[in-house]
């Protein structure tokens, strides 16, 4: 038994879980919002766009966050700019975007590599967690949790309806980019634990999962902040037994209780979805 408390007699270990833990729950909260809007695509783009202001704030010597978050919000407004500027589809624009912001950040890597470790921008460390980037990490996620808490339903409304928000006077403009901003900003917050290439996983996995286990949108907020933090945490633990990938073992447990819900959830799930159909054609050859 005493093997399993090992890991918590390292710092670096305890920072991991904590910092993971804060971070997959408000990305799993942020999460029930994307999914519900269909920002899928969006939350990949932002977390590949932060590349290059990752790249720079190591050249400059400036904070990582602070270059990352702006990178993340010139690209958000590259994307809406090109959108509205001409007739591409919304998810080409996406595309164009975020690989041409992914490509110029690794162009600065590949030009400037003693100042920039490509290695933790791809892939995270969240093992070398600093003591001031763990601050940052719980500032970036107190700020986003405070703006989800007293915005969650305009930005639910949003989500949901874009028409119905105008109708009752929301400002749709400013939700839109309330809600770029706060992926920006938790898209900066996971770079750190699982790298540029897996931070979607950890924006979106946890809140189609929720998606299956409920209809009502509180409780996928619930269920989605939950399975965030609870992945989060056991997956920084497990590697420590594994010796494997943090960022790995998370989106990896992530998508298992996806699939596990995918197959086995009452009313969504794959198997009571057979047995719906089933149900179904009964009624109608007994109609018949």
């Amino acid at each position: 038994m005493s093997e399993w408390v090992i890991p918590f007699h390292y710092d670096y270990m305890i920072k991991a879980m904590i910092a993971c833990g804060l971070i997959g729950l408000t990305c799993g909260l942020l999460s029930a919002f994307l999914t519900l809007k269909g920002w899928s695509l969006m939350g990949d783009a932002l977390s590949h766009a932060v590349v290059p202001g990752v790249a720079v704030a190591y050249i400059i010597g400036w904070p990582l966050a602070l270059g990352s978050f702006f990178a993340g919000l010139f690209a958000a407004a590259a994307m809406a700019v090109v959108k509205a500027k001409s007739q591409i589809r919304e998810d080409a624009v996406i595309g164009i975007v975020f690989t041409t912001f992914f490509a110029f950040g690794l162009l600065l890597i590949g030009l400037y590599p003693a100042q920039v470790d490509l290695k933790s921008i791809i892939h995270g460390n969240i093992l070398g967690i600093a003591d001031r980037d763990l601050w940052q990490v719980l500032g970036i996620s107190v700020f986003c949790l405070f703006i989800i808490c007293v915005k969650w339903r305009d930005l639910m409304l949003f989500c949901f309806d874009v028409v119905q928000a105008k109708t009752i006077g929301l400002r749709v403009g400013l939700l839109h980019g309330l809600l770029l901003g706060l992926v920006s900003a938790m898209a900066v917050a996971a770079l750190q634990a699982v790298g540029a290439i897996l931070v979607v996983a950890m924006l979106i996995t946890p809140g189609a999962t929720a998606y299956l286990l409920t209809d009502r949108f509180p409780r996928m907020m619930l269920l989605s902040t939950l399975l965030g933090a609870v992945t989060a945490s056991v997956g920084a633990y497990a590697s420590y037994f594994i010796n494997g990938s943090p960022g790995g073992c998370i989106v990896t447990l992530q998508t298992l209780v996806f699939l596990l819900c995918w197959i086995f959830a009452p009313k969504h799930g794959m198997l009571a979805q057979g047995r719906q159909k089933n149900a179904s054609a009964e009624r109608k050859e007994e109609q018949a």
